[in-house]
């Protein structure tokens, strides 16, 4: 049985580094960056929380990457700002298949956070978006099991856990 790993959380939170090591600690895996897909629109471009995105595209093109990935024999893991809805829908389309989902929502407190951000390139710093999405996640109310808090965890911890445990499967 396949495994689609989703790995969200606010920008500058580690979905990215977490999900290399996690494709990297399987056997036969694709590692989908959601921010590679979404900045394949050049033309028309948009940040995602404008009006006048690209979601509905990014969304259709993302899950059926997913879904060839997954046909061919590959576990996936996938990173993104993925919110409630849009895990109904992911569910949704992959329940039918023999694929097992873990669903993980990366956080970690404010000041971590915004310190986090300033180590990234600065083309790749969100700045105050980061406290943004933070609170948007939380305001979410995701059932803490999916929850994993990585302030005071080493990579290889948030890395242990998420492989280990059950806990994330849906």
């Amino acid at each position: 049985m396949k495994t689609l790993y989703l790995i969200t959380g606010p920008a500058g939170v580690g979905k990215s580094t977490i999900s290399k090591l996690i494709a990297k600690n399987l056997e036969k895996s694709c590692l989908i960056e959601g921010d590679d897909i979404y900045a394949m629109v050049v033309g028309s471009y948009q940040s995602a929380w404008k009006e006048g995105n690209h979601l509905e595209f990014f969304w259709k093109n993302s899950l059926d990457l997913i879904e060839n990935s997954l046909d061919f024999g590959y576990d996936v893991v996938f990173n993104y700002i993925i919110k409630k809805s849009q895990l109904g829908e992911i569910v949704d389309r992959f329940k039918e298949k023999d694929v097992k989902i873990k669903f993980v929502l990366l956080l970690t407190d404010e000041k971590t956070l915004i310190e986090r951000d300033k180590t990234r390139p600065l083309d790749c710093q969100m700045g105050e978006r980061v406290v943004v999405l933070l609170k948007s996640f939380v305001e979410e109310n995701f059932d803490p099991k999916y929850i994993l808090d990585s302030t005071s965890k080493t990579e290889e911890q948030v890395l242990s856990e998420i492989m280990q445990s059950d806990r994330f499967e849906i």
